[in-house]
Order: structure tokens, then sequence, then C-alpha cells
């Protein structure tokens, strides 16, 4: 295997382990949160599958973006939920059966959601990318359900096993920051080509406002406004690459490598949103503890 098959394995690894600590900590009710609950179901997809791409195309056809990153905003804006960003949410004050139902429900709904949005911007765009459901239901069965239910599964048979959750995202952490940093490190030349030109700017103006749908979106519950602001802002990665790598984009790195910017200048973006609603949700269980 080369270096970079070895990154991808690593990569992968360290998503699935993710979500399978976390299936570990969670309930069955949970994953069908949002399914038993049709009008937060359809807040959020008006937040993720509606608002964002109608931005995102916006974007993409008033300013003169390079065309990999057009094509990377478009796949992000109709992608799901990714599986590593739960413990952010949960930080933030998130309730649990939110974070994962949205997670779930998401992630179920992309098989259909994802080629059909693809097949709307490509006759709105006028460009031939063709992506199926089998793909997409590929990815989020392996980075996303598979583990879940594993983790869920196990936890039900075995529910002390909740006590190696810790461990196992720790360790998972450690693969994702590698695998991370060595990404940057050998897409930093097509990173640096789309720094100082603009492209930054617009970038943190689409997160901005993913945050701020979501934040509205999110129904009467200040937490799930909080967890719905910051997914709506963040995608799941390997989604957006296999949706602009078929068809429109010929070279995989330029496509990654603005992706990859977006997911970090996204994350930034969040940081300062996630800090003002951390003390709110403490704020909030500390009034409900008085009370009891």
């Amino acid at each position: 295997m080369t270096a970079a098959q070895w990154l991808v394995l690593v990569l992968q690894a360290s998503i699935i382990l993710t979500v399978l600590g976390f299936g570990l900590t969670v309930a069955w009710s949970d994953a069908t949160y949002l399914f038993r609950r049709p009008p937060l179901l359809l807040r959020a997809l008006l937040s993720m599958n509606v608002v964002m791409p109608i931005v995102v195309a916006l974007i993409a056809s008033s300013f003169a973006l390079p065309f990999e990153v057009k094509v990377a905003l478009v796949a992000l804006s109709v992608s799901p939920v990714p599986p590593i960003l739960h413990k952010r949410q949960l930080t933030a004050g998130g309730r649990k059966e939110y974070v994962v139902g949205l997670l779930v429900a998401m992630s179920l709904l992309a098989i259909i959601i994802v080629p059909l949005a693809v097949f709307v911007f490509g006759a709105v765009f006028g460009t031939v990318a063709r992506i199926g459901p089998l793909a997409i239901g590929k990815i989020m069965l392996t980075t996303v359900l598979a583990p879940l239910l594993a983790g869920l599964l196990i936890r039900n048979w075995f529910p002390r096993s909740e006590k190696a959750s810790g461990p196992i995202i720790a360790v998972a952490g450690v693969l994702l920051l590698v695998s991370a940093a060595a990404l940057v490190v050998g897409l930093w030349p097509v990173i640096k080509s789309y720094i100082g030109n603009g492209v930054v700017l617009m970038l943190a103006v689409i997160a901005a406002i993913g945050l701020l749908a979501g934040h509205l979106l999110g129904g009467p519950q200040p937490k799930d406004r909080t967890t719905l602001a910051i997914s709506t802002a963040a995608r799941h990665p390997a989604v957006a690459l296999a949706i602009a790598t078929s068809g429109v984009v010929s070279e995989p790195k330029s496509a990654l490598g603005a992706i990859l910017l977006y997911l970090i200048v996204s994350t930034l973006v969040s940081l300062p949103y996630q800090k003002w609603r951390t003390p709110k949700a403490e704020a909030g269980l500390r009034n409900a503890d008085s009370k009891a």
C-alpha cells in the first residue's frame, strides 16, 4: 500500500472508532428521535438541505471563485452531518438524543437527498455529475450507520461496555489528528493557492450563514438550535468529495484541498459561536438543578 492509501485507511479508522465509541453511550430511542418528531426533522431538512444549498448556489454564481471551490461548496452544501461532530455539539450543550437523532436521520435521508440534489444542481449549472444512492449509501453505512449500530448493539448486550467509550474515542482522536495534519501538509500547495484571493472570506461568510440558519431554524429549545447551527455549517467531507469527483472535477486533490480548507475555516468560525452558546447551556443546567 502507498502512503496515501495508508493515510486514507487511518482516517477511516478514526471516524469509525469515533462513531463506535459514541454508539456505546446512546440508546435506541436516541437514534430514532427525529423520525418520531417530524416538525424538528422538517426544520433540520430546511436548514441543511434547502437554505444552505440556495445560499451556496447564489454565492457560487455571483462571485469569481475558483471552479474547484465552487464545486466543493456545492458538494458540501448537500452533504449530511459529519460523524465526528458530536463532541463539539455536546460540549456546546446539545441534547444527546437530538445530536444522535440528527446524525442518523440525515445519514439515512442522504441516500435519497444527495443524488437528487446533485441532479438538480447539474441541471441548473449545466454540469455533468452523477452519483447514485448506492455510492452515498456505502459511505453512510461504513462511516456512520454500521459503527453506530455496532455500538448500540454492544451496549445493549453488554451494558458495562459503555466504560470503553472514552478510551476508544481518545484513540480515534489521536488517529484523526495525525491523519488530518498529514492531509494538510500533503495538500498545502493546493490549499495555499486558495488563500489571499478572497476565497477564505467567502468560506467564512458561508459558514457564518450556516450557523445563523441552523440557529434560527433549530426549534423551540435553545440546545437544539446550537446543535443544528453547528451541523448546518459543517458537513461530511467524504460525501462532498464523492460528489465533487463524480464527473465535475477530474483532479481529486483540487477538490479535497477546497473541502479541507472549508472544514478548517468553518471550524474556526464556529468556535466563537460554540463558546457563546456553552455558558448559556451551563446556565440552563444550573437553573434546572436549582429548581429541582
